[in-house]
């Protein structure tokens, strides 16, 4: 029976995906795990990153501008977007598959990236197929069945109210 390396997906149309997740590095950082927190389609400052930066055993990965949402961008910036995230998605293989260096291993937004075509897919496939030794955590809305596949947990956080809906955009500290 498989205990390590085990996949989580954190899924829905609710918040608190990326928060699920970044609590959960800070738990296996603060258990002395070696932590890789990977961003896709972010690239604006955020608190969880601020904090990160502190914690030896979490290293971020992101791009290192912020391209929007992917619906407003332009193609070049669709290219330049998935260079980057194609550069993040070697990174990470290369610590979980031959370094074998890391012990949790967050892709945030990596359904979305997924989704859009904005990320490597059989690489992520390959890393997926490959990381024994590191539990991997997925974010995201409307992951493929490709990822699905893979999961041993699923959660799915349903928006029942979002102050968005009365036209409240998304704060700092709360929403990122």
């Amino acid at each position: 029976m498989k205990n390590t390396g085990l996949v989580h997906i954190y899924t829905g149309d609710g918040k608190g995906k990326t928060t699920a997740a970044a609590g959960l590095a800070v738990r296996a950082a603060g258990c002395g795990m070696r932590v890789l927190f990977a961003q896709f389609m972010k690239g604006r400052q955020s608190g969880e990153v601020v904090e990160f930066n502190k914690i030896p055993e979490i290293e971020v990965l992101r791009a290192d501008r912020d391209y929007g949402f992917y619906r407003s961008m332009s193609e070049q910036e669709k290219i330049l977007q998935k260079k980057a995230h194609d550069e993040i998605t070697e990174r990470v293989f290369e610590r979980v598959c031959k370094l074998r260096d890391v012990e949790l291993v967050v892709l945030d937004e990596l359904a979305s990236a997924y989704e859009y075509g904005q990320v490597d897919t059989e690489k992520i496939i390959k890393l997926l197929q490959n990381h024994e030794n590191a539990e991997i955590v997925i974010t995201g809305r409307n992951p493929s069945e490709d990822l699905l596949e893979f999961a041993d947990y699923i959660t799915e956080m349903k928006k029942i109210r979002h102050p968005f809906d009365r036209g409240i955009a998304a704060r700092q500290g709360i929403e990122y």
